[in-house]
C-alpha cells in the first residue's frame, strides 16, 4: 500500500469517526430527553441513563393536560403569522433593492440592513412602555409586531443576496409581455427564489419558536404565553415532576425536527447561495 493510498484512509477513518461522534453529541441527548419522558421521579433520579422500566405515555399526556397545548396553540399561532409577514415584507422589499432603481437606493439598502444591529435588549424599556400606551401589551398583536420588525433586516439581506444574480432578462420579457412588477415578482421572482424562501421560513421558525425575552415580558401572565415561557410553568419550587417537564421539551422540539428534516435540502441550497454570493 503506497503512502498516499494511507493517508487517504487515515483521512477518512478521522472524517468518520468526527462525524459519528458529532452525531452522538447532537442525537444522544435528544434520545435521552425522549426517554427520560418514559420514566417516573424516582426512576429518573435513580438512574438517569438506563431505559424506562415501563413505557408509559402518562407524563405525555400529563403534560398536555397541563398547558402544553395551549402553549403549543399559541406558538403555532405567532410563529405562522409573523413568519408570513416576515418573508411576505422581506421579500418585497429585497425585489424592490434588486430589480427597482429607487433614489438613493443605496442608502436605503444600507438603513434597512441596519437593523442588524440593533440588539432587542436595549430598546426593550421603550418597548414596553410604547406597547403598553397603544394598548398592545399582553396582547397577540405585539408578539407579531415584534417578532417581524426585528428579523425583517436579516431576512432582507438574506433574500437581496439571492435575489440579485437572479437573470434580469426574465423580468425585461415579463415586461415584454405586458405583466406588472407585482405580477413580476409574484408569479417569476418569488418561485425562482423557493430555496432561499424556504431557508428563510425555517430560520424564523427556529427564531420565533425558541424566542424566550419578549414572550417572556410582553405576555406576561396571558393565555397568549408560548412554549418557552409555558414551559417553565411546569416546573415548581415545592417539587417538580421532571418527566413531565421533560416530556413538554419533546413536545416543543418535534414540530421544528420534523420541518428542518422535510425542508433540510432547500435550506442548505439557498443559505450556499445565498450567503455565499
Amino acid at each position: 500500500m503506497s503512502h498516499i493510498g494511507f493517508l487517504g484512509i487515515v483521512g477518512r477513518v478521522f472524517i468518520w469517526s468526527f462525524l459519528l461522534g458529532l452525531v452522538v453529541v447532537v442525537v444522544y441527548p435528544l434520545l435521552w430527553m425522549v426517554m427520560n419522558g418514559f420514566k417516573t421521579n424516582t426512576e429518573l433520579f435513580g438512574n438517569p441513563f438506563a431505559l424506562p422500566l415501563d413505557w408509559s405515555w402518562e407524563s405525555y399526556v400529563n403534560a398536555w393536560n397541563r398547558g402544553v397545548s395551549g402553549y403549543l396553540a399559541a406558538s403555532v399561532l405567532v410563529t405562522v403569522t409573523s413568519t408570513i409577514t416576515t418573508v411576505f415584507i422581506s421579500a418585497w422589499a429585497a425585489y424592490g433593492l434588486t430589480r427597482v432603481r429607487l433614489p438613493f437606493g443605496g442608502a436605503t439598502a444600507g438603513f434597512i440592513l441596519g437593523g442588524l444591529m440593533l440588539a432587542p435588549t436595549v430598546a426593550l424599556v421603550p418597548l414596553v412602555k410604547m406597547f403598553q400606551s397603544m394598548g398592545l401589551y399582553n396582547t397577540f398583536w405585539a408578539l407579531l409586531i415584534l417578532y417581524t420588525a426585528f428579523r425583517i433586516p436579516f431576512t432582507t439581506f438574506l433574500i437581496r443576496a439571492y435575489m440579485i444574480d437572479l437573470p434580469r432578462e426574465v423580468d425585461e420579457a415579463a415586461e415584454v409581455d405586458g405583466a406588472s412588477r407585482w405580477t413580476a415578482f409574484w408569479r417569476i421572482i418569488l418561485p425562482m427564489s423557493k430555496p432561499i424562501i424556504i431557508s428563510v421560513v425555517i430560520l424564523h421558525v427556529l427564531f420565533s419558536w425558541n424566542e424566550y425575552l419578549f414572550a417572556m415580558v410582553f405576555t406576561s401572565g396571558t393565555d397568549m404565553q408560548t412554549l418557552p415561557v409555558g414551559l417553565t410553568s411546569l416546573m415548581s419550587k415545592h417539587g417538580t415532576d421532571y418527566p413531565v417537564v421533560f416530556a413538554g421539551m419533546v413536545i416543543a422540539a418535534l414540530p421544528v425536527v420534523v420541518l428542518f428534516f422535510i425542508c433540510q435540502r432547500y435550506f442548505v441550497k439557498g443559505l450556499s447561495e445565498g450567503i455565499g454570493k
